[in-house]
């Protein structure tokens, strides 16, 4: 893996690239260095800005020397990132699924942005088409966790309006922490009985039969779940998307093209005007750009 922006001491390192060409390395020109990154070298590329000093989205944090209510402690900050992958003509999926279209790297990546999240939130979509199963606690970020005071293995919260959920899989009956059902208050009442005699701790965030894309993130912050991770699927994107909540995107653009009718990484309503975001990073590997960008 190479690092193709920001250039930094680790992208143009002339020592670490004998093969390099001769006059390059002579003329002490920079040059990409292409090797492995270690698992604490990838959490430190894609570490989370610093959460909890911060009003949400935005405002501005409170002055403990202002009168009244404005000298309460601001609410926690939060960030939510996506994580998606794309084949060069713009399909998220083949065949229903994001697995065809990824790589050995990408998966590393998508292991260390897990490794690094408070909570991963995905549609319900999403959950049946991926099995998905309870996110794992790893010893390679034990430690990192710790310290950042979050529990051994991130939640996983579900958003769905229908709640058309088996809530005898893994996911809902063997997570190291608790998985969350976010929903609407016009929910199916079956289902909404369904999750809590399974014991799944279900949450309204929306006054419709779904949940609101802002109120999932709130919903989520009053928890103490301020580092949010989204891996679609596109719908649900589109919704954060269209509701301004999105913070960053990590978007792997695969080296291949799949043709056909696949989804896109983000569905739904289009923007009045598209949302501009800044280059953070790009990463490669094999063909692979592993990029990250952030809301201007």
């Amino acid at each position: 893996m190479r690092r193709l922006f920001p250039v930094t001491d680790q992208t143009a390192d002339t020592a670490a690239a004998p093969a390099a060409p001769a006059a390059d390395r002579a003329a002490g020109r920079p040059v990409v260095v292409d090797r492995e990154w270690s698992l604490d070298e990838l959490a430190d590329a894609y570490a989370y800005p610093r959460v909890g000093e911060e009003a949400v989205r935005g405002g501005a944090a409170a002055d403990p020397h202002a009168p009244g209510p404005a000298a309460r402690p601001a609410p926690p900050r939060v960030w939510l990132r996506a994580n998606m992958v794309s084949s060069l003509d713009g399909a998220a999926q083949h065949d229903g699924r994001s697995q065809p279209i990824s790589s050995a790297a990408d998966m590393r990546i998508f292991g260390t942005l897990r490794g690094l999240a408070d909570v991963i939130v995905v549609g319900a979509e999403t959950v049946r088409q991926e099995g998905y199963r309870p996110a794992r606690a790893r010893d390679a970020f034990a430690e990192r966790r710790a310290a950042a005071g979050q529990a051994p293995a991130p939640a996983i919260a579900v958003v769905s309006a229908s709640l058309d959920l088996d809530f005898s899989l893994p996911l809902f009956t063997e997570p190291k922490t608790p998985t969350l059902v976010l929903t609407g208050a016009a929910a199916p009442r079956d289902r909404l009985r369904a999750a809590r005699d399974a014991g799944v701790e279900t949450v309204i965030a929306g006054d419709g039969p779904g949940a609101d894309p802002a109120r999932v993130v709130s919903a989520l912050a009053e928890r103490s779940l301020v580092r949010l991770l989204t891996e679609g699927g596109p719908r649900l994107l589109g919704q954060f998307i269209a509701a301004g909540v999105l913070d960053e995107l990590c978007l792997t653009v695969s080296p291949m093209l799949t043709a056909g009718d696949a989804q896109r990484i983000a569905g739904g309503p289009s923007l009045a005007v598209p949302e501009r975001f800044a280059l953070a990073s790009v990463l490669e590997e094999a063909g692979f750009l592993f990029t990250r960008y952030r809301r201007i």
